[in-house]
């Protein structure tokens, strides 16, 4: 090749050659002087970080236009004020909201007002104060129009973050950085709700009277919802406990076919349920399911199965906000936490005698596929099941147990510990395991 070159620069001549061996070289340079435009990998890349960002946003800081349910209905903004700001009652004060599991982003505070908080001169006694830390946008997941002055609170809302986060307690006790995707296991709903001054409209869209409202939100407890109750009506189980259950966690899910205990949906169809049905947001929603009269009377009565809204607020966010849950990774537990000879041990178990990994399948720790049970299959009665379309159970995904563990497992916290969750599968399928393998198997769990 470099002969047949050189042969060819021979027969044009010095002159010809220069000529071509300049034209290349000016060929060349002008080729790398035209603009670098951005590869489809690098546009690709942008394209999932604004999608990343815009979802982490969403998920803060998005309420979906609820306002005009927590504000406009229930008035849960006069409760929060009380009456020296505008509003009725005492108020609610910092000590307060952080004793019914409401969490403070340390991250949205100056360092004016730590230092204050530090040396004992902010009074988290005086609802005041909660009026500040909305203004700071610094109360995870609830968002708050605070007037210029500081002295009223026009309206408030929520987010997704307000059941879906909690915060790491670095600063103190509920104050901390953002944990998003945690389920906040000491966030208690019920209580929060049973604030409103005016809850009747409650009452008239479940069928029934104000007490009986109050009764049903009391009995929820601390890390627990109903999201069925806005669409059967049901407070309590046959046993007459109560009919919430377990806030799950959102992260972990990528991979994850269904996303509740009782399936329903994929993870954006769940987003946009909670949004309309649960945030009280303005957007459209459609499941024909909901018009089924005899298993979601309340849903069926308010036309829950086909909500539109002339301005929707919920659907143009809905992909962002998949994308950045679906990026929330399982958080893996303290090296400290497990006994590690044991968990490699009940590693053997959990994919061997004790048969837990052929439906809890890794690396999603649930099954690719349909991942739905019939309750006989899980030796678990069926109430909670029959509440969904489907009447099953999910395989739930096991990484990070143990960032959720308050509150107990299974979908309503009936198992305080993981080992009475082994003792009931041991049981169900006739495992026949010994102690040393139960315990082992334990370790395990808490290692994922």
């Amino acid at each position: 090749m470099r002969r047949t070159v050189v042969v060819r620069i021979a027969r044009l001549g010095l002159a010809a050659a220069a000529l071509l061996l300049a034209g290349g070289a000016l060929f060349n340079v002008a080729a790398l002087s035209k603009p670098q435009h951005a590869t489809p990998a690098r546009s690709v890349d942008r394209a999932a970080q604004r999608m990343l960002d815009d979802g982490r946003h969403v998920f803060r800081q998005e309420t979906f236009g609820d306002e005009s349910f927590w504000t406009g209905v229930l008035q849960l903004n006069r409760a929060i004020a009380g009456a020296k700001h505008g509003g009725v009652g005492g108020g609610v004060s910092p000590k307060t909201a952080l004793s019914v599991g409401l969490k403070v982003d340390s991250s949205r505070l100056p360092k004016s007002v730590v230092k204050a908080i530090k040396a004992g001169k902010v009074d988290l006694n005086d609802p005041a104060t909660t009026l500040a830390l909305l203004k700071l946008n610094a109360v995870v997941g609830v968002r708050g129009h605070v007037s210029g002055d500081g002295k009223r609170l026009t309206s408030v809302g929520i987010t997704c973050a307000v059941c879906h986060s909690t915060v790491d307690d670095s600063f103190t006790k509920g104050i901390g950085r953002r944990l998003d995707g945690w389920p906040n296991r000491d966030l208690n709903v019920g209580a929060i709700v049973g604030l409103s001054p005016n809850l009747k409209p409650v009452a008239d869209l479940l069928g029934t009277d104000v007490d009986t409202v109050k009764k049903v939100l009391a009995a929820w407890g601390p890390g627990k919802f109903d999201a069925e109750l806005f669409l059967d009506g049901k407070g309590f189980r046959p046993d007459g406990r109560s009919a919430a259950t377990l806030i799950p966690p959102a992260y972990g899910l990528s991979g994850v076919n269904l996303h509740t205990f009782t399936g329903w949906g994929t993870v954006t169809y769940w987003n946009a349920f909670v949004a309309n049905l649960e945030m009280h947001g303005e957007g459209n929603f459609t499941d024909a399911r909901l018009d089924d009269a005899n298993k979601f009377p309340v849903a069926a009565r308010n036309g829950f199965g086909h909500v539109r809204h002339r301005v929707d607020k919920v659907s143009g966010k809905l992909p962002a906000l998949h994308y950045y849950q679906l990026s929330l990774r399982a958080p893996k537990p303290p090296s400290t936490s497990y006994n590690h000879a044991a968990a490699a041990r009940g590693k053997a178990v959990f994919n061997g005698a004790g048969k837990c990994a052929s439906c809890h399948m890794a690396p999603t720790f649930s099954e690719p596929g349909f991942n739905m049970h019939k309750p006989s299959e899980i030796c678990t009665d069926s109430f909670q099941a029959d509440r969904s379309p489907d009447g099953m159970y999910r395989t739930t995904p096991l990484r990070g147990l143990w960032a959720h563990a308050k509150g107990g497992y299974y979908h309503d916290g009936r198992y305080k510990t993981l080992g009475e969750v082994v003792d009931h599968y041991d049981s169900c399928m006739s495992l026949g395991l010994n102690a040393r393998q139960k315990s082992d198997l334990v370790q395990y769990l808490k290692s994922l």
